[in-house]
């Protein structure tokens, strides 16, 4: 299959080298400077070098791609979809591999139901340096499928064989919208806490103070989801607080947000987290106090990363 991986970041960097390594055709679009001629991947999947071919523009694409990618930081999200339009031929798909809440529904504002796949990703890569990750961990197979309905089962099957011959464990599942909002509470709670102290999951879910606020956090999340008539695999927040301090905090204890390394930056993706929790809160008139106050302190810390 021919292949677009747009964004070349952690997961971006994961898709080039595995899918190249199989023998795909594949690019990476990346800016210009951050060419690279080789990927090193390390951690849990094995380690190996593979040449890769990245472009600095779409238009220097020389195959038309299966399917496209998506794989940048959510706030540029609107941006890359513009930059892959002269890639996506009649019959080329997107596929959203990113973090948060509204990546899918920009897709298909642009690109139409039926040409947009939606993606859960849930293995941990982190870039050590340019052209260098490590895949730290796998909580679960990546899930893809399609919320509209419109795309053909045969080919999302093909396309999660593919992906998991490749080295990337992945499934099609057409409840993909539930394990993405899965994804969002489970970020929600825990990554603005953990970037803003600078601390691991394990320490935010064992101080009384941090499992209050993370509480109210989910608590106002399930009142928006049963408003907006948003289905999530559990029918209330305290059937999932249960699940999430019992059987998924405990085997990331460990683990730092992603979103510490983006605060220091001065950029994050807190919009498509509990931004989003608010702005879909605040179309459906429910009050969402915690994921502001905590949106708002995220937006004044990277505007502290800013300055300094």
């Amino acid at each position: 299959m021919n292949f677009l991986i747009v964004g070349v970041g952690a997961i971006g960097a994961s898709f080039l080298a595995f899918l190249s390594r199989a023998g795909h055709q594949c690019a990476g679009l990346v800016k210009k400077g951050q060419e690279l001629d080789t990927i090193r991947v390390e951690g849990i999947w094995g380690e190996f070098t593979q040449r890769v071919c990245t472009i600095t523009s779409a238009e220097d694409l020389d195959f038309v791609p299966d399917v496209v990618v998506i794989s940048v930081k959510s706030y540029d999200t609107e941006s890359a979809l513009k930059a892959v339009e002269p890639a996506v031929g009649d019959k080329t798909l997107l596929l959203i591999a990113q973090n948060g809440y509204g990546n899918y529904e920009k897709a298909v504002d642009f690109y139409g139901k039926g040409k947009v796949i939606l993606s859960r990703i849930i293995y941990g890569s982190e870039v050590l340096e340019r052209g260098r990750i490590r895949i730290t961990v796998c909580a679960d197979d990546v899930v893809i499928g399609d919320p509209s309905g419109n795309i053909d089962e045969e080919f999302m099957t093909k396309l999660a064989k593919t992906f998991s011959e490749a080295g990337i464990p992945t499934r099609y599942d057409p409840r993909v919208y539930q394990y993405l909002w899965a994804k969002i509470i489970y970020n929600c709670a825990l990554n603005p806490l953990g970037a803003l102290l600078e601390v691991n999951y394990g320490y935010i879910a064992d101080n009384p103070s941090t499992s209050f606020l993370m509480d109210r956090i989910i608590d106002e999340i399930f009142e928006v989801l049963k408003a907006r008539g948003i289905r999530t695999f559990w029918n209330s927040a305290e059937e999932y607080r249960k699940i999430f301090y019992e059987e998924l905090i405990p085997p990331t204890r460990d683990h730092f947000p992603s979103m510490l390394h983006d605060i220091k930056k001065g950029k994050t993706e807190i919009d498509s987290l509990n931004g989003a929790v608010c702005k879909l809160g605040w179309e459906a008139g429910v009050d969402t106090p915690y994921n502001r106050a905590i949106t708002e302190i995220v937006k004044a810390r990277e505007s502290l990363s800013k300055d300094c």
